[in-house]
């Protein structure tokens, strides 16, 4: 941790830490971002990657329709939809403040099949992965067979000689867990302390190994990393830097295209779309903002949403130092209600790749996601865990931030012509007796705030 002394150096020279050490809600909008043209060579990907990811997906349908039934209207495709969000559109501009102009809506990857979170994208997409890789190896499959074949003791005997280790705060391990043990794979997670119980539970319930911690997320990610290391038949799932995982999350972007286009939705220069994503790692906000960037371009603007007590993208990219700087170096607990963001320090991988990709960064209140989490119950019927409610306020932080706009080029025309989606990335698989207590505690906050309706 940071001596007092050397703490007042660095308030000195970065004056936001002040603010994100005092705990206090805080937005800040990156200088450094550039065109498309000029910033998308960061990333070290191309389309070629996503479209190679794609396809693999698509090679996969046939297994998933026959493993999860629930992927059967969709045709073995794990996709959200999205929904637009004017009542509370309506009730947020009066909660702030604020004229919020434009539409709101929501991309429900809090319903996505078989593991119902957005980890579902990335995490899925994988085990599947390696699962081809060692597949087409051992000839189980050709890339033109019908993967359904897969389903099958014998391929299940086939993965069953090999292992695959992640760390998680939760809804990682769920999806590599889920997936991971379908296809008949040694699964174990790592899970930090912060962890839900009743991820804990239903992994379990599907044959995987748990191991929990006491610490953060950190030194279950580490934890893993090294016990997987000593297995040459384990492959570990390493959320700080797999490229596997991002363009996993990645492909979310042209299918979020094509549904934008089917709702009427046009997205230009003067028709722009803010994407608001919650963020712990960095894997899955980065990797979707990423496949964002390639289908819309200079349109797009992704903003990075961070609970105030674990807020390490923002202060990696803020202070340039990425993964060489923590938020426990500052004091900042990282221990936060949004299990699913609550980790301390950020991909180097991502911060550095999305660096000038990345419109901004705010954080918010455990405090207003429970409250945000019940207002989006009463007024839209649409339940979700609290991770998923930290992009709900990006909306009225980007109309705050007039210097912004003015520096990309949004004049009052563009602003009332824009969408903003609120990216929801968990909550169709809390238990009941789980959702009701996060509804309960949200219901308080809205009572004792004398700013809700």
């Amino acid at each position: 941790m940071i001596s007092g002394r050397a703490l007042e150096s660095w308030y000195a020279s970065h004056p936001l830490i002040r603010e994100l050490v005092a705990l206090r809600e805080t937005s800040w909008f990156n200088p450094a971002v550039a065109p498309v043209a000029e910033s998308m060579a960061d990333v070290g990907l191309t389309a070629a990657d996503v479209a190679d990811a794609s396809a693999r997906l698509t090679r996969f349908a046939a297994y998933l329709r026959r493993v999860f039934p629930e992927t059967e209207a969709s045709g073995g495709i794990i996709e959200s939809d999205v929904c637009p969000l004017p009542k509370l559109h309506a009730l947020l501009g009066e909660r702030y403040g604020r004229t919020l102009g434009g539409s709101l809506w929501l991309k429900r990857d809090s319903h996505l099949p078989i593991s119902g979170s957005i980890k579902a994208r990335g995490g899925i997409y994988e085990v599947l992965k390696h699962a081809e890789d060692l597949a087409l190896a051992r000839k189980l499959v050709r890339l033109d067979d019908d993967y359904a074949v897969l389903d099958s003791d014998k391929a299940r005997a086939f993965f069953g000689q090999y292992k695959i280790a992640v760390g998680s705060t939760g809804n990682l391990g769920l999806s590599i867990g889920i997936m991971g043990a379908a296809l008949g794979f040694q699964v174990t997670v790592h899970m930090s302390a912060d962890a839900r119980q009743w991820k804990k539970d239903m992994l379990r319930s599907r044959g995987v190994t748990v191991i929990e911690y006491v610490f953060d997320y950190s030194v279950a990610i580490a934890e893993g990393r090294k016990q997987a290391e000593l297995d040459p038949a384990c492959h570990f799932v390493d959320d700080e830097n797999s490229i596997n995982l991002f363009l996993g999350y990645a492909v979310a972007a042209e299918r979020l295209q094509k549904q934008l286009a089917e709702a009427g939705i046009a997205v230009d220069a003067q028709h722009p779309l803010f994407v608001y994503l919650p963020c712990g790692i960095g894997g899955a906000p980065g990797g979707v903002a990423f496949g964002l960037k390639l289908a819309y371009g200079d349109a797009v603007h992704c903003i990075f949403a961070e609970p105030t007590h674990s807020p390490c993208m923002l202060l990696g990219v803020y202070t340039g130092l990425h993964d060489a700087v923590s938020v426990q170096d500052f004091g900042i607990d990282n221990m936060t209600a949004a299990d699913g963001l609550a980790v301390g320090r950020a991909s180097g991988f991502v911060g550095k790749a999305m660096q000038r990709l990345v419109d901004g960064y705010y954080t918010v209140s455990d405090e207003e996601m429970y409250s945000l989490l019940a207002l989006m119950e009463r007024s839209e019927g649409v339940r979700l865990e609290p991770s998923a409610l930290a992009g709900v306020p990006g909306i009225a932080r980007v109309h705050g931030e007039q210097g912004y706009l003015i520096r990309v080029g949004l004049d009052s025309h563009a602003m009332a012509q824009a969408t903003h989606l609120v990216w929801a990335t968990g909550g169709n698989m809390v238990p009941p007796d789980e959702m009701q207590t996060y509804l309960d505690k949200g219901r308080r906050l809205l009572a004792k705030d004398s700013t809700a309706v």
